[in-house]
């Protein structure tokens, strides 16, 4: 059987107009052509192998915006769609105390052959979803949904629902986060609990370098772990994406995005 590397959702004539959702740590799956990570099934469930329900928010998301979504669909231990090629922790040997022993050893032509098979046709689908909307005179916007893990490595508890991420271009990120602060019961991050000037990730790859709007949404993992919760944030963030996008489509580019676009 075909390993497929992308799961694609088609969008609706009727929907969000240039719209793209992308969810890179949608599946903890792992090829069966790798075989086994020697994980057991109680770390393939933890948040070192995905983002517990980031694909289940993303697809809500996608049904309630009529917007395409392109979601991965191996583990982030196979290879990390979210990193550049060249970064160290393309595959990750040891996360959050865990070893992972097929990657323990791992050579640099077995991360060769899983950047072509896994990692490379991931980001080209996501650069074949923007083409076609540029062919077609719109403007693309790009939303990618992440979610994190309310505590790591021992460190102090993540008080945020929300965290949004973003880098230099804030047409997008902006009036999400004027919105999501009016909710007094939520607590939302700026760059928070990550920062999203990370050169080579995927927002920076498919966004910055683009000068295409775009950013990162990353929800508490617990708070989405039922249907419920999935649910939920796909209802709170749909509306607000909606006129987030038409803010942004009114936005002028600043000088500032112009210059990070060609560097």
């Amino acid at each position: 059987m075909t390993f497929h590397p992308v799961e694609e959702v088609s969008g609706r004539a009727d929907g969000i107009a240039g719209m793209v959702l992308i969810c890179d740590h949608a599946s903890n799956a792992v090829p069966p052509e790798i075989g086994t990570l020697g994980l057991t099934d109680a770390d393939m469930q933890r948040h070192i192998a995905w983002d517990i329900g980031a694909r289940a928010v993303t697809l809500g998301l996608s049904a309630r915006l009529g917007a395409p979504a392109l979601m991965s669909t191996w583990s982030r231990l196979v290879i990390d769609p979210n990193r550049g090629t060249d970064d160290p922790t393309l595959v990750m040997r040891l996360y959050d105390g865990s070893i992972i022993p097929g990657n323990r050893h791992i050579d640099a032509a077995e991360i060769a052959r899983r950047t072509e098979a896994y990692h490379r046709p991931y980001h080209g689908a996501i650069d074949a979803a923007l083409d076609r909307i540029e062919a077609s005179g719109e403007q693309p916007y790009i939303v990618s949904i992440h979610s994190f893990t309310p505590q790591l490595k021992g460190k102090a508890p993540r008080p945020w629902h929300i965290g949004l991420l973003w880098d230099g271009d804030d047409r997008m990120m902006a009036p999400l986060f004027e919105e999501l602060e009016r909710d007094t019961d939520l607590c939302i991050g700026n760059n928070e609990p990550y920062n999203g000037a990370l050169t080579g990730d995927c927002m920076w790859q498919h966004g910055t370098q683009r000068g295409i709007a775009h950013v990162l949404i990353e929800i508490r993992n617990d708070l989405i772990t039922t249907p419920e919760g999935q649910e939920r944030y796909a209802d709170l963030l749909a509306p607000i994406l909606t006129r987030a996008i038409a803010q942004a489509r009114a936005a002028p580019i600043s000088s500032d995005q112009e210059v990070r676009t060609h560097v």
